[in-house]
């Protein structure tokens, strides 16, 4: 099964690499490094974390406030958001 990113959630993503790097050199890689571990899993058991809403699931990311938002369509997994869960609590809900 192939994935995608909401243009919000790509940038998402990209303004949390920016924000760690600048914190610590090489942590946005270690960042990405653990987004990308969370997606593999969710491609390999696309049901088997939280569910939030009817529709959507949230996988959490090693080592960092993140998670993954997601739907499982038909033929993809939709990332909707690249969570940081110290922000206001579904605050994406308005892009599903």
């Amino acid at each position: 099964m192939n994935y995608r990113f909401l243009e919000v959630a790509q940038i998402e993503l990209d303004e949390s690499f920016e924000y760690y790097e600048i914190q610590q050199e090489k942590l946005g890689y270690r960042f990405i490094y653990e987004v990308k571990n969370s997606i593999e899993r969710v491609l390999y058991f696309p049901k088997a974390w939280q569910q939030i809403t009817q529709n959507t699931r949230r996988c959490l990311v090693k080592n960092f406030p993140y998670g993954v938002i997601y739907q499982v369509l038909e033929s993809e997994i939709l990332i909707i958001a690249i969570a940081n869960l110290h922000r206001e609590p579904n605050y994406w809900q308005n892009r599903i």
